[in-house]
């Protein structure tokens, strides 16, 4: 027996857009499918999703000619139930996919010219948006032909919200057409002055921005090239952000901290990530699997690279605390947000981190903005790659080795990911001439 369905054919269409989309009739059977056109569309704001209303998979009452439009898509399903029950009575069996698409092609199914499909409707920007958005869930990284992780399909989301909330304030409504230098400064006073962004929050929604509409030229929608001025720029500016060094990474390990356990077990998890150079998405996860012998082989979520690292010996005194409560000899996770909250809290425990005072000068909302913080209040999940890298730079391990575990492409990128100041570099450089005079003194004697 045939089952039918009517979908919609780009459904998530945001319900502030005004573009219609064109109406489908499913039809299968027989482990077959046939896709075909109906000559209706609508937009997705008057269509009914719920699967629990009478009128599912129809116009909702809120469409001005619901009935109309209605009563045609039950002509359809109708007749296309009589096309197949007569076919196969005289056939003694099922039609393939082709001579059903003919039979409703021949009996005018959908009651326009026979054989006619309607042109596909041209999206305006926010209906490329979404289905961008809605494409991502299969896209690759086009640099690293991996799927697109969840964290990046959020930054799109996001950005698609903004604009949104941009476009209700504007008299005239926000297209490819006029999204040019004007619309740019417009819009990025709004993220400074109205949403109080910082620098780099505004630069990452322009890029997010960008990407859209490239995909959109791409596509043939969009035939507005303002948006590739040298003046419509992502915005980016330097922060200040910290590591820990071996000495401050033993001074947590060594707190006390059995009488509050969430922070007993944050403190844990946070050290994992100081060890291992995984992102707080991967070292939250270690799963049972990932433990080979002395190694961790994890696939990161982020850039899908399969990664090998040698477990340290304080990885390797938390996985034995553990091992008796924890399925993968590790403390449980929590929240990205949370653990962020709780290592401060622990942190400024270590009188170094409580004492020791760092600037952090950065704009937001248009204003130059300078902090001067408590090492331990800027300590992060991300503390902990950065914390690892930087250690094992300071340790002479060659770059290329660490860039393996942290996944950077290229040593400029890691270089400028890793935190040295003048003093250390002085200190290494100082370290470096008198092994090389030791060295030497030796073959002198």
């Amino acid at each position: 027996m045939a089952k039918f369905n009517f979908n919609l054919k780009e459904a998530q269409l945001n319900i502030d857009s005004p573009t219609e989309t064109p109406i489908l009739f499913i039809v299968r059977w027989d482990n077959k499918k046939l896709v075909y056109y109906t000559g209706e569309t609508i937009n997705p704001k008057f269509w009914q999703f719920d699967k629990t209303k009478d009128n599912y998979q129809r116009a909702t009452r809120k469409f001005t000619s619901y009935h109309e439009l209605n009563s045609r898509l039950n002509s359809i399903s109708a007749n296309a139930e009589r096309l197949i029950l007569n076919f196969e009575s005289n056939n003694k069996r099922q039609p393939t996919i082709e001579e059903l698409k003919e039979l409703f092609i021949n009996a005018n199914l959908n009651g326009k010219e026979k054989g006619q499909e309607p042109k596909e409707t041209k999206l305006d920007l926010f209906g490329s948006i979404e289905r961008f958005i809605s494409d991502s869930k299969t896209r690759t990284n086009d640099n690293t032909g991996k799927p697109l992780n969840e964290v990046t399909i959020r930054i799109y989301k996001r950005s698609r919200d903004l604009l949104l909330e941009f476009n209700k304030k504007r008299k005239k409504k926000i297209d490819f057409s006029n999204i040019d230098l004007d619309f740019y400064y417009d819009y990025t006073a709004f993220l400074t002055t109205t949403k109080k962004f910082s620098t780099n929050t505004i630069g990452k929604h322009i890029r997010t921005l960008k990407i859209f509409l490239n995909d959109a030229t791409e596509r043939g929608l969009n035939n507005s090239f303002a948006y590739k001025s040298k003046r419509f720029k992502i915005q980016g500016e330097k922060t200040e952000s910290i590591y820990l060094n071996e000495k401050e990474l033993q001074e947590i390990y060594e707190l006390d901290l059995s009488y509050v356990p969430r922070l007993d077990r944050v403190r844990d998890l946070f050290l994992v990530g100081c060890w291992t150079g995984l992102r707080f998405s991967d070292f939250s996860t270690i799963a049972p699997e990932n433990i080979k012998g002395d190694f961790i082989e994890i696939e990161t979520q982020k850039t899908k690279n399969k990664v090998t690292i040698p477990i340290h010996p304080t990885v390797k005194a938390i996985m034995n605390k553990y091992k008796e409560s924890s399925v993968n000899s590790l403390p449980p996770s929590i929240s990205n947000a949370k653990m962020n909250e709780y290592i401060k809290e622990f942190a400024k425990e270590v009188t170094s981190l409580k004492e020791t005072i760092t600037s952090k000068t950065y704009t937001k909302a248009g204003l130059n903005v300078t902090e001067n913080l408590n090492r331990y209040k800027l300590i992060t999940t991300h503390t902990a790659r950065r914390s690892f890298a930087t250690n094992l730079y300071k340790d002479k391990v060659p770059a290329y080795t660490i860039m393996q575990i942290t996944g950077h492409k290229t040593e400029k990128a890691f270089l400028s990911y890793i935190k040295v100041s003048n003093d250390e570099h002085a200190k290494i450089l100082e370290l470096h001439w008198k092994e090389k005079e030791y060295r030497n003194n030796l073959k002198a004697v």
